[in-house]
């Protein structure tokens, strides 16, 4: 009878150490699972930004029927595009001129087909003018077609308006899309009674620079030079651990 009950003693006490070890196991594996749950979120952050730089650029053009009568007629025409900018605060020394091109001009037969026949010469000196003051370039590119009152053949091209201290502000804004997504992750943790736990990883959307109020979205991004007010957005996807 005796080696009966301790028999069952010992069956009892080994059920009791299983279901205990089962329990652990259990909780472990609860635990395990739970650490390794997480959330994705997205977040982004925006921020307006104005030029602080400006390049406006644009050609000089003439024709004639021999090339050395253009490439005079080019160089007559530099007195009033200067005095024009100078007008402005431009002095000579600030606008940069590129190298003269000159191509001959063909005639066109009557079946609309080019012909071996030169009938004159086109000649052509782009030049640019960089300036911190982007309202005076504005300003510029606007009213310099008025020029051609005073015989002066000038295309003037799109200005570009550049932001010079995007090296910190991408920082800035970065750092501000990851807070964002951070805080998005709390308020779908709470909303299921969960907490945010340690941040598992974070990649780094491309940066879209954009005219101000566009939504304008590239896989490549994009680096708006054709305005002056700008907004510039980053986003940042990241994942959180569930506790």
């Amino acid at each position: 009878m005796k080696e009966k009950l301790q028999s069952v003693a010992g069956i009892s006490i080994f059920s009791l150490a299983f279901i205990i070890f089962g329990f652990i196991l259990s909780s472990a594996w609860r635990n395990h699972t739970a650490s390794n749950e997480t959330i994705n979120v997205t977040g982004s952050a925006k921020k307006d930004i104005i030029s602080d730089y400006a390049i406006l650029r644009g050609s000089l053009n003439s024709f004639s029927n021999s090339a050395s009568d253009a490439f005079h007629k080019l160089e007559a025409q530099k007195p009033a595009l200067l005095g024009y900018l100078n007008s402005f605060g431009f002095t000579k020394d600030k606008v940069k001129f590129l190298t003269v091109s000159n191509n001959p001009v063909y005639e066109i037969g009557s079946n609309g087909v080019t012909t071996n026949t030169v009938i004159g010469y086109s000649y052509s000196q782009r030049l640019e003018i960089p300036s911190n003051d982007v309202q005076i370039i504005k300003r510029v590119s606007l009213e310099i077609a008025s020029l051609v009152d005073k015989g002066v053949s000038f295309t003037i091209e799109q200005p570009e308006y550049y932001y010079t201290k995007l090296a910190q502000i991408k920082i800035d804004i970065q750092a501000e899309a990851a807070k964002d997504a951070l805080v998005r992750a709390q308020k779908i943790a709470e909303s299921t009674n969960s907490k945010i736990g340690s941040m598992r990883n974070a990649k780094m959307g491309i940066l879209q620079i954009t005219p101000k109020n566009s939504n304008m979205v590239t896989d490549m991004g994009i680096n708006d030079v054709s305005s002056i007010e700008k907004e510039i957005t980053a986003v940042v996807n990241a994942s959180f651990e569930i506790k």
